[in-house]
């Protein structure tokens, strides 16, 4: 079990069961995360442990002298001991590829939901 991940301190186990069965817990598990990370929001969250994050970069367009917003979105692995929110704010670590579309593991949530909306 590692304590720290990037500074990131080891989640609370939330249910024995859930945090054992899942491998590719960078806390529980034996997934290694490198340190390339990411900050996003979750836009969706899937069952099976998947969710995709989306982040949003402005780019100047000389010819218009004007900024145009651009968005990314990647999936990735929401392990149990974390278990984000659709709308939460997140830190994602890369990691080796875990499935077709996932190289990606959440490691922090940076905002709750319920911060978001007090703002």
């Amino acid at each position: 079990m590692a304590k720290t991940i990037l500074g990131v301190p080891a989640p609370a186990k939330k249910a024995k069961s859930a945090t054992a069965s899942d491998k590719n817990c960078p806390f529980y598990g034996k997934l290694n995360v490198k340190k390339a990370n990411l900050v996003g929001t979750i836009i969706k969250k899937d069952a099976n442990g998947t969710a995709t994050i989306e982040w949003v970069r402005s780019k100047f367009v000389p010819k218009y002298e004007r900024f145009q917003y651009r968005k990314s979105r990647v999936r990735v692995h929401n392990p149990a001991s974390i278990n984000a929110k659709v709308g939460e704010k997140v830190l994602v670590a890369r990691t080796r590829p875990i499935s077709k579309t996932k190289h990606h593991v959440i490691i922090n949530v940076l905002e709750s939901e319920s911060s978001v909306e007090k703002k």
